[in-house]
């Protein structure tokens, strides 16, 4: 089983409530998640990531488990082994290309292991972003935004890779080439990912089993 999941959330502010209570699981590398907006596909990234607290249930990546609330199991978000990348990509607007991946291996008050420098290098090399690799996120185009978000991610080098929504910030043209690339990239790198989108193009190009999601719940998988 590569994902097996099960997550139970309870989401307050003034005047409103919101109950996450999902679980499938998925036996392909790719997943992708539908739904209408508000349906709780980013906010579940967001819990499998371990960025909300008192989530219960369970989350199961290759057969190791992450969270398991029944037995006490719930790793922090830095010791998950998780990498996400956000709809707008979320880059630190003051740091340039490589020390935007160097942030993600870094531990604090510890020197930067060689190893993490060298995969540092390798991704720039690998994204094709050696060219602009001391240029602010102010300079990028928005295929090299997505690359850099993707490289940053991958430099943890992840059990799990969650996207959310990693194409709709670009125009049509460019987001069907970097739909291909980020096609080959998957398959290069063979690591699980979760896909939140709205494009039925995503899914035929990037997953391999659909879940969809309506108000907070599961309402079909395929």
């Amino acid at each position: 089983m590569v994902l097996d999941i099960a997550i139970d959330l309870t989401l307050r502010a003034p005047g409103r409530r919101f109950v996450l209570d999902v679980a499938f699981s998925s036996q392909t590398p790719r997943t992708a998640l539908l739904g209408p907006s508000g349906s709780g596909k980013s906010t579940l990234l967001l819990a499998l990531a371990g960025l909300l607290p008192n989530a219960q249930g369970h989350m199961r990546v290759g057969g190791e488990t992450l969270l398991d609330s029944a037995r006490g199991i719930d790793r922090p978000a830095r010791a998950r082994g998780v990498g996400l990348v956000f709809q707008d990509y979320a880059l630190f607007p003051h740091l340039d290309v490589e020390h935007n991946l160097l942030f993600g291996v870094r531990r604090i008050g510890q020197p930067l292991a060689p190893a993490a420098r060298a995969r540092v290098q390798a991704l720039l090399r690998q994204f094709n972003l050696e060219p602009v690799r001391h240029a602010l996120p102010r300079h990028l185009s928005g295929g090299q935004k997505q690359r850099v978000a993707l490289a940053r991610a991958l430099a943890t080098q992840p059990r799990l890779l969650l996207l959310d929504e990693p194409l709709s910030a670009l125009d049509t043209d460019l987001r069907t080439r970097l739909r291909d690339e980020l096609a080959q990239l998957l398959d290069r790198v063979q690591m699980p990912a979760l896909l939140v989108t709205h494009d039925p193009q995503d899914v035929a190009v990037l997953a391999q089993t659909v879940v969809r999601l309506d108000a907070g719940r599961v309402v079909q998988e395929a």
